[in-house]
């Protein structure tokens, strides 16, 4: 199918880049041209449908490489991923759409149960779904009685990370997700500054994904731990707070060895972030947040992730996280190249992130102009995954 998008303006992807009075030509799944009215018109067969969005913005789809659809937002996850796998399977295909409704085009799903991830997304590749395309986990490793073992990871030794990773990969794994530090959603584990990994464990995990050609996401809350996936060469680092002993400690070289590896950092902090310093005080979260931007001016590559699916973490409301990077000072159109330029190269995805011809036809259009305030984000009007178009509801984006 050729569809014609007529918008007010297109932001191609890169910051600072603007075309006005524009056009999206999409055929066959792909972007044929992305330019001026005049430029791209002419090139549209007379077949095409034609859609209009007068006063409308079309931008890459919005990338988020740090979701669970296995979580449901509430307030017991483990509860929520022990039910029957037909149920939660269903509630997950559910969510995705959700995601796919707010202008999500693609997601890593970073943690699951069963591998029941990789079902939703050969689901949604095949058409039978509406939802973005989805990298998936499959089941996080993490140490007996770790962070999220209720998921079903739990290794130990090397030959237990070795069989884990080979499992997950013979699952259908598009990336392997190791817990290097503890986590808030098990109390009972260790402490998220804790390590439950060290540097040759996580190497042996990074070694046998690189078998199967399979990229390495590290939980690492923790400074020690944030060293330990440095020094093992992992390809992303979630959360990356810089916890220690209940503070905060960033050693200056520390970071300057994860700029001169090329590690990309997926903060991954939720839309509930107003709430951290309720929860952890005004200090902490203002430290926390801080760093976000601290690293940004020390060259780390940043990459937008929600965490999507923790307790009260909706999936409507990606933009609610994206904002916590408004707070502290990065201009609109920053954001928008985190949540699309830089997540695709962070996920490994280069014809994705960006309009240009030849590039995977994932399209946002939003009413109003996202530049001038995040806000309109929230304004879905059409989307496109891979060429195939979808019309969200008000009812679908107002859900949980």
């Amino acid at each position: 199918m050729d569809l014609l998008i007529f918008v007010a303006r297109i932001l191609p992807g890169d910051a600072g880049q603007r075309i006005d009075d524009g056009a999206v030509l999409v055929s066959d799944g792909r972007i044929v041209a992305a330019g001026h009215r005049d430029e791209v018109e002419p090139l549209a067969p007379p077949s095409a449908e034609r859609v209009s969005f007068p006063t409308g913005t079309a931008l890459p789809g919005l990338i988020d490489c740090h979701v669970h659809l296995a979580f449901d937002a509430g307030p017991d996850i483990a509860a929520a991923v022990a039910g029957e796998n037909t149920a939660l399977v269903l509630g997950m295909a559910a969510r995705a759409q959700r995601l796919l409704d707010a202008g999500v085009t693609t997601v890593r799903d970073l943690g699951d149960r069963a591998g029941l991830a990789v079902r939703v997304r050969d689901a949604i590749a095949a058409g039978h779904l509406a939802g973005p395309r989805i990298l998936a986990a499959t089941v996080p490793l993490t140490i007996p009685g770790g962070h999220c073992w209720f998921l079903g990871g739990e290794v130990d030794g090397e030959r237990s990370i070795r069989d884990a990773v080979r499992r997950n990969a013979d699952a259908g794994a598009d990336v392997i997700k190791i817990m290097v530090t503890g986590g808030h959603l098990t109390p009972t584990g260790p402490g998220m500054w804790d390590s439950q990994f060290g540097a040759d464990e996580v190497r042996v995990a990074v070694e046998e994904a690189g078998r199967f050609g399979l990229p390495v996401a590290a939980h690492a809350h923790g400074t020690d731990g944030i060293a330990a996936a440095v020094a093992a060469g992992v390809t992303t680092i979630e959360h990356c707070t810089w916890l220690r002993d209940g503070g905060f400690d960033a050693p200056e070289d520390l970071v300057a060895r994860i700029v001169d590896a090329g590690i990309y950092v997926c903060p991954a902090i939720s839309r509930n972030w107003r709430g951290f310093a309720k929860r952890f005080g005004e200090d902490n979260a203002a430290e926390l947040f801080d760093r976000l931007r601290w690293m940004d001016e020390r060259g780390v590559r940043l990459a937008a992730g929600t965490d999507t699916g923790v307790p009260g973490a909706v999936f409507a409301d990606p933009v609610g996280a994206l904002e916590v990077f408004a707070h502290v000072g990065f201009a609109p159109e920053r954001i928008i190249e985190l949540a699309t330029v830089d997540a695709a190269a962070a996920l490994g995805l280069p014809d994705t992130g960006r309009l240009v011809p030849g590039n995977r036809a994932d399209v946002l259009v939003v009413d109003g102009d996202p530049v001038a305030g995040l806000a309109a984000l929230r304004d879905v009007r059409l989307v496109l995954a891979g060429g195939r178009p979808h019309v969200p509801t008000t009812a679908a984006l107002r859900s949980t």
